[in-house]
């Protein structure tokens, strides 16, 4: 279910009247703040964009603001507090009342979808939507969608080509966000699907018109239904210009253009209080609008800029790194910002290269050693990366030493959904009694379940043993065919081609060479047919290309994925157990850990490949690269490969050019050969690799 509490705010209550100042704790501003703090939340009344560094106190800052506020005679009930989780509302207004001993239920504060459906329950009904209308799940709305399409054209998902329901709403969710025509938004996405690009309106039309006269609403609908009060219709607009009188806006470079529309038309005449960091915008992909902040003294004249720059996170000397990387950026995109130290000196940033993924991940885990022997915990310990896909070999390495180690980004990389569908079929090429790896992703067909899969490979296994075929050529036999589900006939034979496909060359070719097979057939349509992010799902499923190059034989190949997954499965962290945090930079943005490591900073893996050719913003590439270096507070490592493997072809891979463009008295250079723990044979049991023998 969707983050969204349906309560019953005191955004119904009539506009409250300014009272007198509020008595509450005794509160030293001038104490309690640093001096950038202070001229922030002791602003004078109009436009205020408050720019907070990297780990440079924001949430006290807004906190405080609001404090303040209280002092001077602004009433609870006329502050809105506009976040993007309610989970970090809830924590900064508990901060507030702990702070002022004013109750937290005083004010309102939220994410905008919450406050939105708030204004929905209060004026749905000049847009003709009921009072008491549902909210849909991210599941039902996928369904309703669904439902929508094969009433419009009940041929639709026949055509493998075209894409599921699921990634249609992603389609039209971005477009309402971003504020594009879905048609544009279609045809960027599918450039070559005219079926879609033609069909797109008229599902979003029906979708929309379904939806209104059921009563219901997806996610989306709660912000643009939202807008559009405010755009036409009087009355819903001049409740909000009259009942708030204070509007604070957190994490204000995330907002999308839809966001931004509804916080102008809000504070039209009011105080607003942007805070928020155009270094860390990081979230464009999902439709966060840089200009919006960058903008924000234009669309509101009079904006005086707060810059907070004290950082009580990192050492001065990563610092010093963080603010050549913000040195780099194109100025026109930016505001100026110089992060300062506040913490004791510690040992420059460490920039190490290595050989391969395999090295970068060994000498990650001798590294970790070093600190745990020198009495770091292993939870002050992250390990950092642009992709999931580049932390693989880490994961190999990590769960066969046993180490704890917690994903916070997602599942390890060989239990994702993606990996599993394929490895299953290497799995029953390799051995067609393996009746689990079949249902696997034979009931990912449509109306095919685990009864009718049982069924039809039990079909081919008789045909099989009396043709003297191989099973995976019977299942593409005629008689086999007339008994698949009509719905999955189409997918059932180039599903039944590509295990044929595989099957032949497993006989004779290496296991790099049959993954690539895998890769390349009835699975990839699945995949893109299936998933919004099937890019990043390919990316994961050609880096075992990678992997499979490690192996002279398929089997030996699969045998290895299940010591893996048995170890990894095996290890049950415990409740309290001290591990290891693995993270793509994007999930571990507002956390800070004593000790960071950000592996994979080649030029193709980072910056990726699409922002090198100009398919995507290098610019934000380089904030990336500026979040992931400010999580570290004492040390900071720096590693790349020099060497990967691009779908079983040796490549050459150069540094970063984000560490190229830093002065090298920001950095210091490792060499990871002379590093302990390198240099020498070193066995892993079962498995049979060893450092420089098979599998390296």
């Amino acid at each position: 279910m969707y983050d969204y509490e349906d309560e019953e705010d005191d955004l119904f209550g009539p506009p409250p009247q300014a009272s007198k100042p509020i008595k509450q704790k005794g509160i030293d501003f001038k104490k309690e703040l640093n001096e950038d703090q202070f001229r922030a939340v002791t602003a004078p009344d109009g436009p205020a964009l408050v720019l907070a560094g990297a780990g440079s106190g924001k949430t006290r800052t807004l906190t405080y603001r609001v404090a303040y506020l209280l002092e001077n005679g602004v009433p609870p009930e006329s502050i809105l507090l506009l976040t993007f989780t309610n989970k970090a509302s809830k924590q900064m207004l508990e901060r507030v009342e702990e702070l002022t001993g004013i109750g937290s239920h005083r004010f309102l504060g939220g994410t905008f979808h919450h406050v939105g459906g708030q204004t929905l329950r209060l004026f749905g009904d000049l847009i003709g939507l009921p009072r008491s209308f549902t909210i849909l799940d991210d599941g039902d709305s996928d369904s309703l969608l669904n439902e929508v399409i094969r009433e419009i054209d009940p041929d639709f998902f026949k055509a493998k080509e075209n894409p599921k329901a699921k990634p249609i709403k992603g389609l039209i969710s971005f477009a309402r966000n971003v504020g594009k025509d879905v048609e544009e938004v279609a045809r960027a996405r599918y450039p070559a699907n005219r079926e879609l690009i033609t069909k797109i309106d008229q599902f979003l039309d029906g979708y929309t018109r379904t939806k209104l006269a059921r009563g219901l609403t997806d996610y989306d609908d709660l912000l643009v239904f939202w807008l559009t009060l405010l755009e036409k219709h009087e009355e819903a607009r001049q409740y909000f210009q009259n009942r708030f009188s204070h509007i604070l806006v957190d994490e204000y470079q995330d907002v999308n253009s839809l966001q931004a529309r509804i916080v102008d038309y809000v504070v039209s005449n009011h105080q607003i209080m942007a805070v928020g960091d155009d270094a860390q915008c990081i979230y464009t992909w999902r439709g966060a609008d840089l200009d919006q902040i960058l903008s924000f003294p234009d669309r509101h004249p009079g904006t005086k800029i707060f810059k907070i720059e004290t950082n009580y996170r990192s050492s001065p000397e990563i610092l010093q790194l963080a603010n050549g990387i913000l040195e780099n950026r194109t100025s026109e995109k930016s505001f100026s910002k110089e992060l300062k130290a506040s913490k004791p000196h510690q040992d420059l940033p460490k920039v190490i290269p290595t050989l391969d993924g395999y090295q970068q991940a060994d000498f990650v885990i001798s590294k970790i050693e070093e600190l745990y022997n020198s009495g770091a915990e292993y939870d002050q310990i992250a390990i950092l990366y642009r992709a999931h896909y580049h932390a693989m070999e880490l994961q190999v390495e990590l769960s066969r030493r046993g180490l704890p180690f917690l994903i916070t980004s997602g599942l390890r990389f060989f239990e994702q959904a993606h990996v599993k569908d394929l490895v299953a079929q290497l799995r029953f090429v390799a051995n067609p009694k393996d009746n689990t790896a079949f249902l696997r992703f034979a009931c990912l067909l449509p109306k095919v379940g685990e009864k009718t899969a049982i069924r039809l490979l039990k079909l081919a296994n008789g045909l099989a043993k009396d043709t003297s075929i191989s099973v995976c050529e019977a299942l593409g036999n005629e008689k086999v065919l007339q008994k698949v589900p009509k719905d999955a006939k189409e997918d059932w034979e180039s599903l039944c081609e590509t295990l044929v496909e595989i099957h032949k060359v497993a006989g004779n070719s290496p296991p790099s060479v049959v993954v690539e097979e895998a890769i390349g057939g009835w699975y990839q349509l699945y995949l893109r047919a299936t998933y919004e992010n099937w890019p990043r799902r390919e990316e994961d499923l050609e880096s075992l290309v990678d992997f499979a190059s490690k192996h002279e034989t398929l089997a030996e190949m699969l045998s290895q994925l299940v010591l893996l997954s048995s170890e990894s499965g095996d290890r049950v962290v415990k409740h309290g157990e001290s591990c290891i945090r693995l993270s793509t930079i994007h999930q571990s943005k507002g956390l800070e850990y004593p000790h960071v490591f950000i592996i994979g900073l080649a030029d193709g893996l980072f910056p990726n490949k699409r922002a090198i050719d100009g398919e995507s913003d290098l610019e934000e590439e380089r904030r990336l690269f500026y979040v992931a270096s400010t999580r570290a507070e004492r040390s900071l490592y720096l590693l790349y490969p020099t060497l990967a493997n691009q779908k079983g072809t040796p490549v050459r891979l150069m540094q970063s050019r984000f560490i190229k463009e830093l002065p090298d008295s920001k950095y210091e250079i490792h060499n990871a050969h002379s590093h302990r723990g390198f240099g020498r044979e070193r066995s892993y049991g079962q498995s049979g690799w060893s450092r420089y023998g098979r599998g390296y």
